[in-house]
């Protein structure tokens, strides 16, 4: 079987060449370059202390650990989800953690306890990276379905025109990656297992599985938070 080829740090400079010219076009067109620029230093400082953080987590395979690290993924990914919608974000906070968390959290543990079956049901290897697949596309929904929703509300739509509005627009993203798949794209999971050696018919399995989660669990959160937020923005906008 072959083996992953380890990536330098002088060849993975050479990855950041197509980001520092996005950069540039940034600046020349005279639009925003700070926001874009904090947006990689943080991608960069972030990944570079998550592999310490992994290497812990996975070595201690403790379930306490596992909850609290399921714990700030609920908390962060509802926080960034309202950057959409700064002005409401205090207010509206409470409906995104729940909706990321039930919806997130149900097809979470559908997927690792019935689909997987993890033994321990805790299995850092497998618990981690899922759960931030599941979180990460949830939060990636309900952002963009808490803008829009907002946006309609604003141009004097009722609420329910506005939530099915929204509800579509979140999830174009998602049906778009699932046209997609094998046709344009091998994502990430697949890729991943294929260059590992594991047989395409596995791997794709494993895709399947993954393409049906994210669909699921942003679906679920996105339909979660526009039902929760309802009476919320029936005061803000009585």
């Amino acid at each position: 079987m072959d083996t992953i080829e380890t990536i330098s740090l002088s060849n993975l400079a050479l990855a950041l060449i197509p980001a520092l010219l996005v950069l540039l076009i940034f600046a020349r067109w005279s639009l925003n370059v700070v926001h874009p620029v904090y947006a990689l230093m943080r991608m960069l400082t972030q990944l570079a202390l998550v592999g310490y953080a992994l290497a812990f987590i996975f070595a201690a395979e403790n379930s306490h650990i596992i909850l609290l690290v399921l714990c700030i993924m609920c908390f962060a990914s509802s926080w960034i989800a309202l950057s959409t919608v700064k002005e409401l974000r205090l207010t509206l906070y409470k409906y995104a953690f729940l909706a990321i968390t039930i919806g997130g959290g149900f097809t979470l543990l559908l997927i690792t306890q019935g689909t997987l079956h993890l033994t321990p049901w805790f299995a850092p290897h497998y618990m981690v990276p899922i759960a931030g697949m599941v979180f990460a596309n949830s939060m990636n929904s309900v952002s963009l379905s808490a803008e829009r929703l907002h946006s309609e509300l604003l141009n004097k739509h009722s609420y329910i025109e506005a939530r099915n509005i929204a509800f579509q627009a979140a999830m174009i993203p998602v049906i778009n990656s699932l046209f997609a798949v094998g046709l344009v794209s091998l994502p990430g999971m697949m890729t991943g297992q294929i260059l590992s050696g594991i047989s395409p018919f596995i791997a794709a399995r494993y895709q399947i599985m993954v393409m049906a989660m994210i669909f699921g669990s942003s679906g679920l959160s996105t339909a979660l938070y526009l039902s929760f937020v309802k009476y919320s923005y029936a005061r803000h906008f009585s």
